[in-house]
């Protein structure tokens, strides 16, 4: 059987595997069952596995001969989101949904390192297969802990591979790119002290409510009058708190929100997103005699791709799955936790976007919707890019 029926083989598994994932989500910390899945198919396939970080799982494929080691990523967590699509094996917990693929990234890589274990002696080195958890984690994610329980040693990887189903893209489609891949986010918290009164009279107040306004637009400058718009920078207030009836001016209002950009370094690069926005907060501030406390929390780091690693899937890997019109520019300002591997431990390596995104199916829905579906014709596309990376960059 030769590789391209292989993979064809293992994808109505693939499919039943990620089905079984969405039907039952699980948060991050917490994917318990979804851990015990993935070692029992792992165990099906003779791959040795531990556990990292309670719920995460390092799979471990040695090759018929020594040589280099390949990390292979999979994130494993749910949101916290109503499921309004409508599929026949829709989430059966409440108020938790897979709406950002993470159930087929486990699936496709599990389906991968089915194929893979049939190949050993066609690899020279290791392959890690990483089962992480907690990657939609607000600031402490799961990567960072892998990390620290060890998942980079013994050995110690000499590139790094994940991939992110993207609906934004079309079916059929991978993306990439040799630069940023994913932006840099910050959350930040602002809260707002003034001195509280009767809304009839104003001037007794200081009202932080005004203030907050203030803020919300005036902020924006920062994205459009000091840092370039080639160099992209979004900053964004998704949560206003203030007050408790209709006809008392508050004490304090909170804001809170993200900033995101596609440059790595913030404060030490030269457009200092935050620094200039902290500056502005406490110059408004100032003007309307209101007393601010400013905290940022970080999210994820921007995952710059490596640019070899990058010209090797484009060379080596992409011909073997796709026409070459399929493959085409991709980035967004969307964060994610694979920097901890890629950028922040300096592991080269890249993230790919799939794309599968088809109106006809639905599955065309932003990541996070409670409609979010894909279209699971993209998986052995998936499977595919895996395999042929992992033999590629390990060919004995």
């Amino acid at each position: 059987m030769d590789l391209k029926a292989e993979i064809k083989a293992v994808e109505p598994e693939v499919v039943e595997i990620r089905r079984d994932i969405h039907r039952h989500p699980e948060m991050g910390k917490e994917e318990f069952r979804t851990a015990e899945l993935v070692e029992r198919h792992l165990g099906e396939c003779g791959i040795r596995t531990q556990r990292l970080y309670n719920t995460g799982v390092l799979g471990i494929l040695e090759g018929s001969k020594p040589g280099k080691t390949l990390l292979l990523r999979a994130d494993m967590d749910a949101l916290p989101v109503q499921e309004e699509a409508d599929v026949p094996f829709k989430s059966e917990s409440a108020g938790i949904m897979h709406a950002c693929g993470h159930d087929t990234h486990v699936a496709m890589l599990l389906g991968a390192a089915k194929v893979l274990a049939a190949h050993r002696d066609d690899i020279a080195g290791t392959i890690k297969f990483v089962f992480q958890p907690d990657e939609e984690g607000a600031f402490d994610t799961g990567a960072g802990h892998m990390v620290a329980e060890g998942v980079l040693e013994d050995p110690r990887p000499d590139a790094s591979f994940a991939m992110h189903i993207w609906t934004p893209l079309e079916s059929g489609k991978i993306g990439i790119t040799d630069e940023t891949a994913m932006g840099e986010c910050y959350s930040f918290r602002i809260v707002l002290k003034g001195k509280g009164g009767h809304s009839s009279s104003p001037h007794q107040a200081v009202d932080p409510v005004l203030c907050a306004a203030a803020i919300i637009q005036n902020t924006q400058a920062v994205q459009t009058r000091e840092i370039s718009l080639q160099e992209t920078t979004v900053i964004m207030f998704c949560r206003v708190r203030a007050g408790d009836a209709n006809n008392i001016i508050p004490d304090t209002a909170e804001l809170e929100g993200t900033i995101r950009y596609m440059y790595d370094g913030g404060d030490d690069s030269p457009q200092q997103p935050r620094v200039r926005f902290q500056r502005m907060v406490e110059g408004i501030c100032a003007a309307y005699r209101v007393e601010p406390e400013i905290t940022f929390e970080p999210g994820s780091y921007a995952v710059v791709n490596d640019r070899e690693f990058v010209n090797f899937l484009k060379k080596d890997v992409f011909p073997e799955v796709v026409a070459e019109d399929q493959v085409v520019f991709c980035n967004t300002l969307g964060g994610e936790d694979f920097s901890e591997y890629l950028n922040r431990n300096h592991v080269p390596g890249a993230i790919i976007f799939l794309g599968t995104g088809n109106p006809e199916l639905g599955s065309d829905y932003p990541h996070h919707s409670p409609f979010f579906k894909v279209d699971e014709s993209s998986l052995s596309t998936g499977v595919s890019v895996f395999v042929n990376a992992a033999l590629k960059f390990l060919q004995a």
